[in-house]
């Protein structure tokens, strides 16, 4: 009788596990073509890995026969390691053997192999699947997974425990007419909106709670900078002294992300030509204060006085890098008017919240801040807004037997991804975006 005893073994070497003491040696790999070019003497492949790809010599005098590799061809290949300055890690494999373990059925629809596709975005997004393997579009989304292992390294540190919560749910978290709406066997159900109600719950149970999960918002709207599914990076935390506190933890997971992907993306980083920003520190500004600034600056005319249109988040985030040399900017004490019926009103001027929104070369990334956690204050403005509590008993129950003053805030994994690589549209910061018109792939 034979074990699994949980250790991969294999005959074939990843890119990292290639050392200079190495050099001279005969090794294996396994990867796929991603391009092969036919020099006359000799001809190169491309091996295409999952975190890089390796340059393989074909020389003319060997009995590997060229023409029966094409790409797309998942290859095992044998040869001697090479150290070479030019070659992609520093060394390359002069192959003596290579071996087809499969083949695609047709050629690809597009060529993968460019450094930039350069196709219009419905054409990339229809061939999802293979456009993904070009090289470019692969590092796209390893930085958005450091962005997301920084975050979730970071509240680790700071004693935040992961949480999952539902994403079909009874009553949604904002309210409103976007959300979308289930038949669940017969009840009434929707897809949340966000984690809000349960990770408030889950202060009561943990103090410091997070979750990088999907978020649903059935608007009809066809921007750049709106997905009707996107992902949410949410934390919520107890005993708080202010929301100032929980502006604090993001400005400190955003420093200890953007060191992590100087660390240990920067390759990815470079390829992209993305320049970190400096965030040591991020100025924060009253909602009417940051409006009065901009109209002033820029000489445009305030037509909301409750929220921040998006030329407005513009303009501010303009003037802040103008005149602050930050990227970023916090946004406080918004409207009550604007912000969901969980928002701590500020007790100094109840017309104003809490709260916060954080802004990012000029686009809104995270909204966040104090929630309220007094029972009948949470029952009052429920009221106050034409709310049945009664609708909203299990929430409600976490206020009837008591909560720590709390806070937290979302923020939208997409459009932080989107502006960091300086993107003119969101659904390039999505694997597999979804938007008014696209359920597919």
């Amino acid at each position: 009788m034979e074990f699994v005893k949980g250790t991969l073994q294999s005959d074939c070497l990843e890119i990292e596990q290639v050392t200079p003491d190495m050099y001279g040696k005969t090794i294996s790999m396994k990867g796929t073509v991603h391009n092969i070019r036919d020099m006359s003497d000799f001809s190169f492949i491309i091996l295409r890995k999952r975190n890089g790809i390796v340059q393989c010599v074909v020389s003319s005098d060997s009995n590997i026969n060229i023409a029966d590799i094409k790409d797309a061809d998942c290859i095992k290949v044998t040869g001697e390691i090479a150290s070479d300055d030019r070659a992609p890690n520093g060394f390359e494999l002069r192959l003596s053997n290579v071996k087809v373990l499969s083949s695609p059925a047709a050629p690809l629809p597009i060529t993968i192999n460019k450094h930039k596709l350069n196709l219009a975005i419905d054409t990339l997004l229809e061939n999802r699947p293979i456009t993904l393997r070009n090289l470019r579009e692969r590092a796209i989304f390893k930085i958005q997974e450091g962005i997301v292992r920084g975050f979730r390294d970071y509240l680790f540190n700071q004693g935040f425990t992961e949480i999952r919560t539902p994403k079909i749910v009874q009553a949604g978290a904002e309210g409103g007419a976007n959300i979308f709406k289930l038949d669940y066997f017969g009840q009434k159900a929707y897809l949340a909106q966000s984690p809000q109600f349960y990770k408030q719950m889950m202060v009561g149970v943990y103090e410091r709670v997070f979750e990088v999960g999907p978020v649903y918002r059935a608007e009809k709207h066809n921007t750049t900078r709106h997905l009707n599914e996107y992902t949410g990076i949410d934390f919520e935390m107890g005993f708080i002294d202010s929301f100032y506190d929980v502006m604090s933890v993001e400005a400190g997971a955003l420093q200890y992300t953007f060191d992590l992907l100087k660390n240990e993306y920067a390759n990815y980083l470079k390829s992209l030509k993305v320049e970190l920003p400096d965030v040591s520190q991020i100025p924060q500004v009253r909602f009417v204060e940051a409006k009065e600034m901009a109209a002033k600056k820029y000489n445009r005319k305030i037509r909301d006085p409750y929220d921040l249109e998006p030329e407005e988040e513009i303009n501010i985030s303009r003037l802040f890098k103008e005149e602050y040399n930050s990227d970023f900017v916090f946004i406080t004490h918004y409207p009550s008017k604007k912000r969901p019926f969980y928002a701590m009103d500020d007790p100094e001027n109840p017309k104003f919240t809490l709260s916060f929104d954080l802004l990012f070369r000029g686009m809104e990334i995270t909204t966040g801040g104090q929630r309220i956690h007094d029972y009948q204050t949470q029952i009052d403005k429920m009221k106050s807004r034409d709310m049945d509590p009664e609708d909203f008993k299990s929430y409600l129950s976490i206020f009837k037997y008591g909560m720590p003053p709390h806070g937290g805030l979302g923020i939208g994994l997409e459009r932080l991804t989107m502006k960091l690589l300086d993107m003119n549209n969101i659904r390039y910061a999505s694997l597999f975006p979804r938007d008014m018109n696209r359920l597919d792939p």
